[in-house]
């Protein structure tokens, strides 16, 4: 039986393997994410709209969030010390609307 050298062996498998990456490689290229990405105005349209839902839902959840901690406010009226501090926030909230 002959034994194989070291450097025969291993020469197929890195062939092998470089081969494999090559795939790999072409198909990260080829990707959706990475095309994006390719031109300084893509990228940059990209953030444009990514930072404009950001914002959207930020607002759009503090809004919901404060109605609700004003909605939650308002039905405790009825405990003495927390129901006039919610008062007080509430009619602050109904005069800030007056203006």
């Amino acid at each position: 039986m002959v034994q194989e050298s070291e450097g025969e062996r291993s020469s197929p498998d890195l062939t092998a393997e470089v081969r494999a990456l090559r795939d790999e490689v072409a198909q990260m290229n080829a990707h959706r994410f990475i095309r994006l990405h390719d031109s300084l105005w893509k990228l940059g349209l990209f953030q444009l709209y990514r930072g404009l839902a950001f914002g959207l839902g930020s607002v759009l959840g503090a809004t919901i969030l404060v109605a609700f901690v004003i909605r939650m406010l308002g039905s405790i009226d009825f405990i003495p010390v927390l129901g006039d501090w919610a008062q007080q926030i509430i009619d602050q909230l109904n005069t800030g609307q007056d203006i």
